[in-house]
């Protein structure tokens, strides 16, 4: 399998755990950790249910990694996940040690994983993790704007 067909899949899994949040009433923003072709951690957006700032798909995913391999170094993992990075979470993944990042679509008003600023790439911090964007772009950025759409219609 490439890396394009392999990126695809993984996404494929964090949009289901978007989908999973949009069925809740939340922003359909999802994660998974992957390590050796494993889901070691797997998370969507929870702000509203649990009244919490930190409630990103990536916190809870790179959490629950964590959690299941019983490190917080999260060594040989990639994060996939549908929206880019905000501050909070661009910072737990140099936290983590995550060594690659994907994601679907950017974020014009807190994406700092390219858009607004590259932290995973600052060479002032003593970790730097690579990354790709634009993986099923489109089903990504669909998911967000029919979301908000029909939260403007009501």
């Amino acid at each position: 399998m490439s890396l394009i067909e392999e990126d695809e899949r993984w996404m494929r899994e964090a949009i289901a755990q978007a989908k999973y949040a949009e069925s809740l009433g939340e922003v359909p923003i999802g994660a998974v950790v992957v390590r050796d072709g494993v889901i070691v951690g797997a998370g969507y957006n929870l702000r509203e249910r649990d009244r919490d700032p930190t409630a990103h798909a990536e916190m809870i995913a790179i959490r629950q990694a964590s959690e299941r391999l019983q490190a917080w170094r999260l060594l040989g993992c990639t994060l996939y996940v549908t929206l880019e990075p905000c501050p909070m979470c661009a910072g737990a993944i140099l936290q983590s040690r995550i060594e690659r990042v994907v994601y679907g679509t950017t974020d014009p008003k807190a994406g700092c994983v390219g858009t607004l600023m590259d932290l995973l790439q600052d060479s002032r911090f003593n970790h730097a993790s690579p990354w790709t964007s634009g993986v099923l772009q489109a089903e990504c950025s669909a998911l967000l704007t029919d979301f908000f759409r029909r939260l403007r219609s009501r």
